[in-house]
């Protein structure tokens, strides 16, 4: 099964961030009980963690935004490409996976695996409403200050990576397609996936072409 993350083992780190050090943080702040995980981008069509229950659920004081570099899955360090990253502002509807606690250790030091070989994200438990209540999720976002945060991108540059980009994994365009439609499996309308998404369609644009 594919690991979706971007950064991989065999690559520098990121100054001044360790990620054993993070992953001992963040099971020293875990929650008791069963552990939640928040999936806002490939976590909803690829989770790989074992589970026992998904729920939708909305975040707020975040957003799903098409604004981190991916230098190997869907790009390269010449021509990158773009992944889904949850950033501070506005709110984000996604999903609430949960684990077994008797997992909760194992299916964690998995998962850091996937997300956090070169520390990229900042892992937050943030407060997530499902229709059963609200539950403590981990969630993977990115700070405004992480070099791989691209910054603002007009249409034409994201047209010309949706177009262009792939990785070992495939293309931007696939990656973003996919999210697009597991979200609307779901029954969640992201406006600015939905606006990106008629964007590529409105100049061609699809996955065979990508």
């Amino acid at each position: 099964m594919m690991r979706e993350a971007d950064d991989d083992h065999g690559l520098p780190q990121f100054p001044g961030r360790d990620p054993q050090d993070m992953l001992e943080a963040t099971l020293a702040s875990r929650p008791d009980g069963d552990l939640w995980v928040f999936g806002y981008g490939s976590l909803i069509w690829n989770p790989e963690v074992v589970h026992d229950e998904v729920r939708p659920a909305r975040v707020w004081g975040w957003r799903r935004t098409l604004r981190m570099w991916s230098r190997i899955n869907r790009g390269t360090e010449e021509a990158p490409g773009l992944v889904f990253a949850l950033m501070s502002g506005g709110s984000c509807s996604g999903i609430a996976l949960r684990v077994p606690q008797s997992r909760a250790e194992r299916e964690l030091r998995q998962l850091w695996k996937r997300e956090m070989p070169r520390a990229v994200y900042d892992p937050r438990w943030i407060a997530c409403r499902t229709p059963q209540g609200v539950v403590q999720a981990l969630a993977f976002t990115l700070r405004p200050s992480s070099p791989s945060y691209t910054g603002e991108l007009d249409d034409a540059q994201l047209l010309d990576i949706l177009r262009t980009c792939r990785g070992r994994y495939g293309t931007t365009f696939d990656y973003v397609a996919r999210t697009a439609q597991a979200l609307r499996d779901i029954g969640i309308r992201d406006a600015e996936l939905e606006r990106i998404m008629e964007l590529a369609a409105q100049h061609r644009l699809d996955a065979k072409s990508a």
